[in-house]
């Protein structure tokens, strides 16, 4: 019999997506813990199935050697897939693919949420009422402001729709600037120093690689205006967090929109003691519609792989 395991947990809440494996015959083994596994717990599991669909759990090459040689194909529950050995996947000979363009949108209007809501202290404000106290905490307003966004891929540009609707100023950086989506919205390409001095919010949506992660730290973050707002939908490890701690509690600049972590689930209780920052468990991509997608798109590659049929969206 067929053996996928499936360590996505939102995977679970989409029926179609479970219908295209179970009509093949295909057992599937769901993800124990509720959370995104560690090396060593995928290492316990993955022996003997042909197939794993994951998210941001750690599929390192001891993981893919243990599945070996049952183990035909790893479909990402996601766009991007630092968190796989995608090298050592191809020496050993197991496909990679993963689910493009589907979380474009829902990634954006979370950070457009996180940004709204920090810039009003609406969670703050939810939380006082919960206590019983009639409290208000001025906010500010988004129109006239400036947003810098850091990245304009897929995800940054809708970013840049939604905040130049809100009547922002919106600038960007990116190492490989978009002239044409710049001319039709109104950004502004400009050196990353010059965005994190300029911007009143700004909105992360580049990849995790070796020249971006920590790109946020106390030296960035001390440019920043003391009234500024930091959104984080993309990677945790773009951010030395140590560094944003120190930068929140002393008023370096003003609050956090955060929906990814260096460590995940979320350890560092500082993060949840301050008022000003604003935590999602990284649920950028977590709507009804993208689910469906996303899980529809990953049972559909694997039932490709293990059919001897080339996937429709293979990492290259």
């Amino acid at each position: 019999m067929v053996k996928v395991l499936v360590t996505a947990r939102s995977f679970a809440l989409c029926a179609e997506a479970k219908t295209i494996l179970e009509s093949k015959g295909y057992s599937i083994t769901w993800n124990p813990v509720g959370r995104p596994l560690k090396e060593q717990e995928l290492l316990e599991l993955i022996p003997g199935m042909d197939a794993l669909i994951t998210g941001t759990d750690e599929v390192s090459e001891k993981v893919i050697a243990a599945g070996l040689p049952s183990l035909k194909v790893i479909a990402k529950y996601g766009v991007g897939y630092d968190n796989i050995d995608v090298a050592a996947a191809k020496r050993h000979g197991v496909q990679v693919t993963f689910t493009p363009g589907v979380l474009t949108k829902a990634v954006a209007e979370l950070a457009m949420g996180l940004l709204m809501s920090a810039a009003r202290n609406i969670a703050a404000m939810d939380r006082l009422v919960r206590q019983g106290k009639w409290e208000r905490i001025t906010g500010t307003e988004l129109s006239g402001k400036t947003i810098g966004i850091v990245g304009t891929g897929n995800i940054g540009r809708e970013v840049a729709k939604r905040a130049a609707a809100f009547e922002m100023n919106v600038i960007a950086y990116d190492v490989w600037p978009n002239s044409d989506f710049a001319a039709q919205y109104g950004v502004s390409y400009v050196p990353l120093s010059e965005l994190f001095e300029k911007a009143d919010f700004i909105s992360l949506h580049t990849p995790s690689t070796p020249e971006t992660v920590g790109m946020v730290n106390i030296e960035s973050l001390q440019n920043m205006k003391n009234t500024a707002v930091l959104i984080n939908t993309a990677r945790g490890d773009l951010i030395v967090e140590e560094d944003l701690i120190k930068a929140l509690q002393e008023g370096i600049i003003a609050g956090a929109g955060m929906d990814t972590f260096a460590v995940e689930p979320l350890q560092d209780e500082r993060f949840s003691k301050m008022n000003n920052v604003v935590l999602s468990p990284h649920a950028g991509s977590n709507t009804r519609e993208t689910v469906a997608r996303m899980s529809v798109m990953a049972a559909t590659d694997v039932v490709a792989v293990l059919t001897g049929k080339p996937p429709h969206y293979p990492v290259r």
